[in-house]
């Protein structure tokens, strides 16, 4: 049965009050980077284990509009345009891809997918983000290798991320059957 305007509404607000609230688990800046590690990137990538493609980038999108036009959404309590432009925007600005990457992903797997396609879907949303956000960060810095070596800082947290969104959203799957979206068939072969 497909969501109901009304529902699809409700849940990408959600997905964006939730991606706010991992904001309030302030940043940890390790080893005098200019990047902080978050909890909040966990949002984007279960959004797009969750909701889909579509509802996922809609809900980040959501979410970043908030954040730029000043509401305090952001790991720390920052809003406005100043953490979009800082050496973190990229990452920031990756969740919308990440979101949609994912969600792409576990679509095509639709409607239960398992805990492979859903470790690979978020190793791929984390790519996805670094790809936006090491070449932004290089872009300020000037120096893209100390952004590549900087970013290693990441990875260790990063990767227990996508196990545990993973098997968070394999639960929610397992509960919620028909949460994403169905694939249209155009009957085309």
């Amino acid at each position: 049965m497909p969501a109901t305007p009304a529902a699809t509404l409700a849940r990408t607000v959600v997905f964006a009050a939730f991606i706010a609230v991992l904001g309030l688990f302030p940043g940890l800046y390790l080893a005098g980077a200019a990047v902080p590690v978050v909890l909040q990137n966990m949002g984007p990538l279960l959004a797009g284990s969750l909701l889909g493609a579509r509802r996922a980038g809609a809900s980040v999108l959501l979410f970043l509009a908030l954040a730029a036009i000043g509401l305090p959404l952001l790991s720390g309590g920052r809003g406005g345009l100043a953490p979009f432009l800082g050496p973190s925007g990229g990452f920031v600005l990756g969740w919308l891809a990440a979101a949609v990457v994912v969600g792409l992903i576990v679509q095509r797997a639709a409607p239960r997918p398992g805990i492979a396609v859903l470790l690979a879907a978020n190793f791929a949303g984390v790519l996805t983000t670094y790809l936006v956000g090491i070449p932004y960060w290089a872009l300020l810095t000037g120096d893209l290798g100390a952004a590549a070596v900087q970013s290693l800082l990441f990875v260790p947290g990063d990767a227990i991320k996508v196990v545990l969104v993973s098997l968070v959203a394999v639960a929610v799957h397992r509960a919620v059957p028909d949460l994403l979206p169905q694939r249209r068939d155009t009957g085309t072969r």
